[in-house]
């Protein structure tokens, strides 16, 4: 597992100090990338990993106010090589001290899982008297990308198959998702959890679960239908789906449930990006006869979308994983899988989207 930069100090002991200036999320120079939920603007909430706060600040230091309990995040400095922090306990992080006194950006990325945890951002701390300044160097490229625990980061972090699903071996960062869009210089939303699918989920019922990805896919925060994704605040030139591991788990699937959870998220996705190109992906943790039903799951509604005139939908596999790179926590992907998958699907992408 990564190293861990744990540096919370208790809120009920410790407040915002007199050498600081406050800036509240609803600051114009506070960029949110992802599925954020703003009805109280003032505590911007998610669930999803990948979601990414941005800003510039001057001064030698900066501080984040948020949630207890929120999880796990990845920070990142003028471009510098990222680092790991824990929201825990009652606590504010530093993320970073004694820097040059010299303007700087920060980008701060949601790695965990948080539809239990229902994390909160609550502002940053800068020296006192500096300021926030605007987010630079933006990207104009936008992926979305739906998934599974693949595209969560699962177990990425544990040090072989046999260990099982912890909250700080997860981590979004290094996922072939992540990496892509690094790779290609693009912002990433992501709409996934861990064990859903397109019908049916994790081991549940051969005729499908009621909550799946197709029931959530339309909401900011999972699990929670009150808040409606508006899907004009972000418009992904792609949408990478890499779904149907978890349906064709276990018992194994319907293959009519399992085309037509397909198709309904299809028609969901292109309903709302008319423009963007949709690449089904297949994951590397399939093989055989379940890899075999995902396959022509997908194949069969690209070429479904293909006699609708939509000519826009993409399929790719990813090489299925056999261990040589080792393996995450219960059989997912390692870090170095993980990374051969976003060399596959950069080399890829680049060429479809001429990027």
């Amino acid at each position: 597992m990564l190293p861990l930069l744990l540096l919370g100090i208790s809120l009920q002991a410790q407040t915002p100090q007199s050498n600081n200036t406050q800036f509240n999320p609803t600051d114009p120079n506070i960029q949110y990338i992802g599925r954020v939920e703003v009805s109280n603007p003032n505590r911007p909430t998610f669930t999803y990993p990948g979601v990414q706060i941005r800003t510039g600040f001057t001064g030698t230091s900066i501080t984040m106010m948020a949630k207890p309990q929120s999880g796990y995040f990845m920070v990142s400095i003028d471009g510098k090589e990222a680092y790991k922090v824990a929201v825990l306990a009652d606590s504010i992080v530093t993320l970073a001290s004694r820097l040059k006194e010299t303007p700087h950006q920060v980008i701060v990325t949601y790695i965990s899982e948080g539809y239990e945890a229902l994390p909160e951002f609550r502002g940053f701390l800068v020296d006192k008297g500096k300021s926030l300044i605007p987010a630079t160097n933006i990207p104009e490229r936008k992926i979305e990308f739906i998934g599974n625990s693949i595209t969560c980061g699962y177990g990425i972090e544990a040090n072989s198959e046999a260990e099982h699903y912890e909250e700080k071996t997860a981590n979004y960062y290094y996922t072939y998702a992540a990496r892509t869009a690094r790779n290609l210089n693009a912002q990433a939303l992501v709409v996934a959890r861990s064990g859903i699918g397109v019908y049916r989920n994790y081991n549940g019922p051969k005729t499908g679960d009621k909550v799946n990805m197709n029931t959530e896919y339309p909401y900011t925060l999972l699990y929670n239908d009150t808040y409606t994704w508006d899907f004009t605040r972000y418009s992904p030139q792609v949408v990478c789906i890499n779904l149907g591991t978890n349906d064709t788990s276990t018992q194994g699937a319907d293959s009519l449930l399992l085309l037509n959870g397909f198709k309904q998220l299809y028609r969901q996705v292109r309903n709302h990006y008319p423009k963007a190109k949709i690449v089904l992906l297949s994951g590397c943790m399939m093989n055989g006869l379940q890899l075999h039903s995902a396959q022509q799951a997908m194949n069969t509604t690209a070429s479904y979308a293909h006699q609708q005139g939509d000519k826009e939908v993409y399929r790719f596999d990813f090489t299925p994983h056999n261990g040589s790179l080792g393996y995450g926590a219960d059989w997912h992907p390692s870090m170095r899988q993980h990374e051969k998958m976003a060399n596959e699907l950069t080399t890829y992408l680049k060429e479809l989207m001429k990027w």
